[in-house]
């Protein structure tokens, strides 16, 4: 599996890198194509966090753990992934002996989303324009609502924005505080209209 490791605020120390590849490589037990890892390793006042994502055939797996030991975080992060990874060993295995190709490739690409994390002012004499702390953008890949499920668990997030494979329409799943799930179908153009 190809790794790449970067450090933040931190020395890159050969053992910290040895100790990362290490444990990465335990998960190839679990996956048939874990092709690329990103290790990225940080201090933030006194804070060890290990972010790790491991990109595996149509999923990305990801772990994100803060300690007040580097490899302590290492550690706590990867046994995140490797909890998901437990849970969904035969989905994964099974999705990964057959990877799509989608027909509308073309469509796919231009299918990104952006996040955008505001920060709002409290003072009600500053400016009140919202100011943009942080911003990612991902590919919204085709899936089903079940694999969407499943790939905002793999990442230990609480929603997740994708391509409906059905409808090729973008949609939002999301982690209720009932432990439910929820499903926001977005559409540029308003059905009902359509409808005779």
């Amino acid at each position: 599996m190809q790794m790449n490791i970067t450090f933040r605020h931190v020395d890159p120390i050969e053992s910290l890198k040895t100790y990362s590849q290490e444990k990465v490589d335990k998960v190839d037990k679990y996956l048939d194509q874990a092709s690329e890892a990103h290790v990225v390793l940080s201090v933030e006042k006194h804070h060890h966090q290990a972010d790790i994502t491991i990109h595996s055939g149509p999923y990305m797996l990801r772990g994100k753990e803060r300690s007040q030991d580097m490899y302590a975080s290492i550690d706590l992060a990867m046994d995140k992934i490797e909890r998901q990874l437990k849970r969904y060993k035969e989905r994964l295995k099974e999705k990964h002996g057959r990877d799509r190709v989608h027909h509308r490739q073309e469509l796919v690409e231009q299918m990104k989303w952006r996040h955008q994390v505001f920060e709002s002012a409290h003072d009600e004499a500053a400016d009140q324009t919202p100011k943009i702390i942080k911003k990612n953008e991902f590919l919204a890949r085709p899936m089903s609502i079940e694999e969407a499920v499943v790939q905002m668990d793999l990442i230990n997030n609480d929603f997740y924005v994708f391509t409906n494979s059905t409808s090729m329409e973008m949609n939002v799943v999301y982690r209720r505080k009932d432990h439910t799930f929820g499903l926001i179908e977005a559409s540029a153009v308003d059905r009902r209209s359509l409808v005779g």
